[in-house]
């Protein structure tokens, strides 16, 4: 199964008392992979900045753009067509004994328990054991998706960019960032390589063709079981033609589709929009 999906992301910030200047960075720009083709990709930034694109450490395409007149607003518009595929299933293909010094020193940074990601002592606690009886790596990891699945509640605005795994684990619920954050802790814990993935999900199971849908900013994972495996852990499923990646690092703090910092003498206010239009 194929699709082609166009996207339109709008962010940026309004400031209530206005912006001398602004200088910011877009992860906005989505990846081609095996997995998926971009046929175009556009940004567009208002006010007009001066503005150089480059490919960062984990391999994210970066604008990185500054703008100097006041403004009382700064929009970014990301207009991309994606052709996405199926996945083939993945076996799992390493025993504990392939994780070897020499893999975890290739990806190390894939295994670091920051403050993000780092498991609470009580889930700990729970995967311990299915440390223990897992066979290989991927039976950990599928039972640790598993668990989280069914312990923690999807509730929309529960969180913020801000929470950590350790306090979405606390509350009980979260959203598709925590699900992430949580599954890379638990992975990482058992000496898994694991890493963040960011980019859009088409809401529906079943996209109807030339129907623009309220789209989702999304997030997921990828584990190394000789090669990369990637998971769903909020919907608890293997991405699909449904998921698009725009951005890969160790966690949320590597790709925000938007950071910067800004001159101005009040508040701000960020908003952010996703259209999703399935084209064939």
């Amino acid at each position: 199964m194929t699709y082609q999906l166009r996207i339109k992301h709008t962010t940026g910030y309004h400031y209530e008392k206005g912006a001398m200047a602004s200088f910011n960075e877009a992860r906005m720009t989505p990846m081609t992979t095996s997995e998926q083709y971009v046929l175009r990709s556009r940004l567009e930034i208002s006010p007009a900045p001066w503005s150089y694109e480059y490919r960062d450490y984990w391999g994210t395409t970066v604008t990185s753009f500054e703008v100097h007149d006041p403004h009382a607003d700064l929009t970014v518009v990301a207009t991309s067509i994606v052709d996405t595929q199926e996945v083939p299933p993945k076996p799992q293909a390493i025993g504990w004994d392939d994780l070897t010094p020499d893999v975890q020193d290739e990806w190390c940074e894939y295994l670091a328990l920051s403050s993000w990601v780092a498991p609470a002592d009580e889930l700990q606690q729970l995967l311990d054991p299915i440390r223990a009886t897992a066979e290989r790596p991927g039976d950990y990891a599928l039972a640790v998706v598993e668990l989280l699945h069914s312990r923690i509640a999807y509730v929309p605005g529960s969180t913020e960019v801000t929470t950590s795994a350790a306090d979405a684990w606390a509350a009980q619920t979260g959203v598709c960032q925590d699900f992430a954050h949580l599954s890379l802790g638990a992975l990482r814990s058992a000496g898994i390589p694991a890493r963040y993935v960011s980019g859009y999900l088409h809401p529906s199971r079943d996209p109807v063709v030339g129907e623009t849908v309220e789209g989702e900013s999304h997030a997921w994972i990828e584990w190394w079981d000789g090669e990369w495996v990637a998971w769903d852990p909020t919907n608890a499923i293997a991405p699909g033609p449904r998921h698009v990646v725009v951005a890969k690092g160790r966690d949320y703090g590597d790709s925000p589709p938007l950071r910067g910092i800004f001159s101005t003498a009040g508040g701000s206010e960020l908003f952010v929009g996703v259209e999703i239009t399935r084209l064939r």
